[in-house]
């Protein structure tokens, strides 16, 4: 499998779960500007959409989408434990996270990435964010992780979409649940890896 990244993007979501699950893979470096892989590929020959992560298969087939991609690699590795077990209740709540991150939390730092945005905008939507991560914050409040004493591919996507805060000077130590949470996750070797990797840490 190989992995088509750019560092500090939506990409590392996967990058983690991929070092979490085990097992052999490669990565890609992505140029966000040009399009270009770091072999010289036209990336939107691989991805249409043109933005990463993307996966490629043995066979050559592709999936994007980082809660598809996630979802998929955990279900590879079933013995990592990185996604309750399909079709259970318990898996619903995986998906739920996933989406919530990805609808609320995700297209709302990627609002602010948004040189473009005018200002009223911007504070509306730091605003919302704000509402947001307090909601984030109660949730964790009682538990180690997303679902409770086991880490996820949910926390992983919950981790890099909490790693933008610092591009719009919001401060996760004012949320203790939210900054302890990130601490944690920071500390586990398959993240740190992927840092490393990435150029991130």
């Amino acid at each position: 499998m190989k992995l088509f990244y750019s560092p500090g993007a939506c990409s590392l979501s996967p990058h983690i779960v991929l070092r979490e699950a085990g097992g052999p893979f490669q990565l890609e470096r992505v140029d966000l500007k040009t399009h270009t892989t770091a072999s010289g590929a036209d990336f939107y020959g691989i991805n249409p959409k043109g933005y990463v992560p993307a996966l490629q298969l043995e066979d050559g087939r592709v999936l994007a989408e980082g809660p598809a991609i996630v979802q998929f690699l955990a279900d590879r590795a079933p013995q990592a434990h990185l996604a309750p077990a399909n079709g259970t209740f318990e898996r619903a709540q995986l998906q739920e996270w996933l989406s919530y991150i990805g609808t609320e939390l995700h297209k709302s730092f990627s609002s602010l990435f948004n040189a473009k945005l005018p200002a009223e905008v911007k504070e509306a939507t730091l605003a919302s964010l704000h509402k947001k991560l307090d909601y984030v914050s109660k949730a964790l409040a009682s538990r180690k992780f997303l679902l409770g004493d086991t880490f996820s591919v949910a926390d992983a996507y919950l981790y890099t979409v909490l790693r933008w805060s610092r591009f719009f000077k919001i401060d996760l130590a004012k949320r203790p649940a939210i900054h302890d949470y990130v601490a944690c996750v920071a500390g586990r070797p398959a993240v740190r890896a992927s840092l490393q990797e990435e150029g991130l840490s």
